[in-house]
C-alpha cells in the first residue's frame, strides 16, 4: 500500500488524508521503479507541503493494461448506458458532499480561493458529471435505408477505448471532469495524468471513484513528471485516444507523439492570446465588469483570459479610469479566507514568467497604471497589473496582467484582435445589434463572447481555432471525441453468383 499522509488546514484544526500513491485497479500503489517523489508546494507560502509517487514508464504500462482489460471486460460495450448514467450520477453525488474539503486541498495545493474552488470549479465540475451521466444513455446510431427488399445499414456508435488524459494545473478539478465525464459516458476507460504540480485532488478524487463503485481499472490516475508520463502516454500503443489541455508548445509534441506511435485520436485544448473589444455603444460600466473578470478571474491564469483589452478611441480614457478602479477593488490574499477573490500564482516557474513579461512590457515603453510592483512577502503573487500605451508585438501574456490598447474603426479593432496566431477565444461589448453579428462574425475564435466574458456552459461546446487546439469539448460534440462510429451493412436478400 502506498503512504497516507495528512494534511493540515490553515487556520482550522482539520486535518485532509490524501493518499500519494499511484492509482490502479482502484487501488493506490508504489511506482515499481521507486522515482524519486514529486515535490508538492504550496503557491501562498513556497514551503513543501507533501511529496507524491512519481511514476515511471513502467507503471503507466501497468495502468494501460488495467484500463485495457477493463474496457474489456467489466466497462466499454458490457455496461449499459443506464448503469454509465448511475455511476456518474454517484461520483457527482460524492464530490457534491465532499466540496468543502476538495476546495481546501485545491487551494493549500494550487492557490485558488476556497470560494472560488467550491463555489465556480467543483459546482461546475458536478453539473459536467450530470450533464454527460444524462447523455450516457442517449447515444444512439442510425438506420440507414439501402434497398428496402434485400439490404440496409446501421450504424454503431462505440466507445474508442483507454484514453491517456493529460490536464493542466489552473482548473485542476474542472478539467479533470471535462476530460472523465464524456469519456465515461460513452464507455472508454481512462488513464488520468494530473500536473505534477496540483496532483493532490485528482487523487483524492480517486478515493471517490472507488467509492462511487467504478469497476477496478476504469479510471486510473499517475500523477509524473510531464516528460516522463505526458509523453509516454501520448506514445503509447496502448492508447486509443488522448486527450490534452496545456500549451501549444506541448501539444504539438503530443500530436507527434501520436502521430509516430499508432496515430491515435488527438484533442487538444491549447492556449490564447484573447482580444476583448470595447466598442464605443458599449455600456461602459459593465463593459469594464467584464474585462476585471476577464483577466483576474483565476488570478489570470486561464488560456481563454481576455488578456488584450482594445477600447475606441472616443471612451479610452474613461474606460481606462472606470477599469483601473474596479481592478484595485480585488481581494488578493489568504484564499481560506472567504472574502478573498485572487490567490498567487501556481509556481516558481510560473511566478518567474509573469514578472518577466511585466519586466519587459515595462522597457519596451508600456505604462503600468495599476500593479507593475513586487511583494516581499513570501509567496507567489502577482498582484492585478494594468498597462496602457501598448503595442501589439508586445510579450505581456498570462497572468493578472491586462494590457489595454486603443483603436478608431471597427475594422482596426478586428484587425488588432485577429492578428494573433492563437483563436481560442474572443470577446467585445457594444449594443449596436448590427455590429454584434458582423463582429462575431469576423472574429478568428472557437468561442466569441458578446456583452459578457469567461463564461462557459457544460452543454455548449467549447474549443479553438488556429493553434489553439483540435476538437471540442462540453456538449454533445466532446462525445464524439471518444466515439468511434461502425458501420455495419446487412444482406439479407440479395445473391450473386460467382465468379463475377
Amino acid at each position: 500500500m502506498a503512504k497516507v499522509i495528512e494534511l493540515s488546514i490553515p487556520k482550522s484544526n482539520s486535518k485532509i488524508p490524501v493518499n500519494t500513491g499511484l492509482f490502479i485497479n482502484n487501488e493506490f500503489v508504489p511506482s515499481v521503479d521507486n522515482l524519486d517523489p514529486i515535490k508538492v508546494y504550496n503557491p501562498s507560502t513556497e514551503e513543501v507541503i507533501c511529496t507524491v509517487t512519481a511514476a515511471s514508464e513502467k507503471d503507466i504500462d501497468i495502468a494501460v493494461a488495467a484500463a485495457r482489460k477493463a474496457f474489456r471486460q467489466t466497462w466499454g460495450k458490457n455496461v449499459s448506458g443506464v448503469e454509465r448514467s448511475r455511476l456518474i450520477n454517484k461520483l457527482a453525488d460524492l464530490i457534491e458532499r465532499d466540496k468543502q474539503v476538495l476546495a481546501e486541498l485545491e487551494c493549500l495545493n494550487n492557490g485558488k480561493p476556497v470560494k472560488i474552488a467550491r463555489d465556480a470549479d467543483i459546482s461546475d465540475s458536478v453539473g459536467c458529471l450530470r450533464y454527460y451521466a444524462g447523455w450516457a444513455d442517449k447515444i444512439l446510431g442510425q438506420s440507414i435505408e439501402i434497398d428496402p427488399k434485400t439490404k440496409y445499414a446501421v450504424t454503431h456508435p462505440e466507445p474508442i477505448g483507454v484514453c491517456g488524459q493529460i490536464i493542466p494545473w489552473n482548473y485542476p478539478i474542472q478539467m479533470w471532469a471535462w476530460k472523465v465525464a464524456p469519456a465515461l459516458a460513452v464507455g472508454c476507460t481512462i488513464v488520468m495524468k494530473p500536473s505534477e504540480i496540483t496532483p493532490l485532488t485528482a487523487l483524492k478524487l480517486s478515493e471517490l471513484v472507488k467509492e462511487a463503485g467504478f469497476p477496478p481499472g476504469v479510471i486510473n490516475t499517475i500523477p509524473s513528471l510531464g516528460p516522463v508520463g505526458g509523453a509516454a502516454l501520448a506514445a503509447h500503443k496502448g492508447v486509443d485516444k488522448v486527450a490534452f489541455t496545456g500549451s501549444t508548445i506541448t501539444g504539438r509534441k503530443v500530436l507527434q507523439a501520436a502521430a509516430t506511435s499508432n496515430l491515435k485520436k488527438v484533442s487538444l485544448e491549447l492556449g490564447g492570446k484573447s482580444p476583448h473589444i470595447i466598442f464605443e455603444s458599449a455600456n461602459i460600466e459593465q463593459a469594464a465588469n467584464w474585462a476585471v473578470l476577464g483577466i483576474l478571474y483565476n488570478t489570470g491564469q486561464d488560456c481563454t483570459a481576455g488578456s488584450r483589452v482594445y477600447v475606441q478611441d472616443s471612451i479610452y480614457d474613461k474606460f481606462v479610469t472606470i477599469l483601473a478602479a474596479k481592478a484595485k477593488e480585488l481581494v488578493i490574499g489568504d484564499g481560506f479566507d472567504e472574502k478573498t477573490g485572487g490567490g498567487p500564482v501556481v509556481s516558481k516557474t510560473q511566478y518567474d514568467r509573469v514578472w518577466s513579461y511585466i519586466e519587459s512590457g515595462k522597457k519596451e515603453g508600456a505604462k503600468a497604471i495599476v500593479g507593475g510592483e513586487r511583494r516581499t512577502t513570501p509567496g507567489y503573487w502577482v498582484d492585478p497589473t494594468i498597462f496602457t500605451d501598448i503595442r501589439p508585438d508586445m510579450k505581456i501574456i498570462f497572468g493578472p496582467v491586462l494590457s489595454v490598447g486603443r483603436f478608431h474603426t471597427e475594422q482596426e479593432a478586428i484587425d488588432l484582435a485577429n492578428d494573433t496566431t492563437y483563436g481560442l477565444a474572443a470577446g467585445f461589448h457594444s449594443t449596436d445589434q448590427a455590429q454584434c453579428h458582423r463582429v462575431s462574425s469576423a472574429l478568428e475564435a472557437g468561442t466569441v463572447w458578446v456583452n459578457q466574458y469567461c463564461v462557459l456552459y457544460n452543454n455548449v461546446p467549447f474549443g479553438g481555432k488556429k493553434q489553439s487546439g483540435i476538437g471540442r469539448e462540453l456538449g454533445g460534440h466532446a462525445l464524439d471525441e471518444y466515439i468511434s462510429t461502425k458501420a455495419v451493412h446487412w444482406n439479407y436478400g440479395e445473391n450473386i453468383d460467382w465468379p463475377l
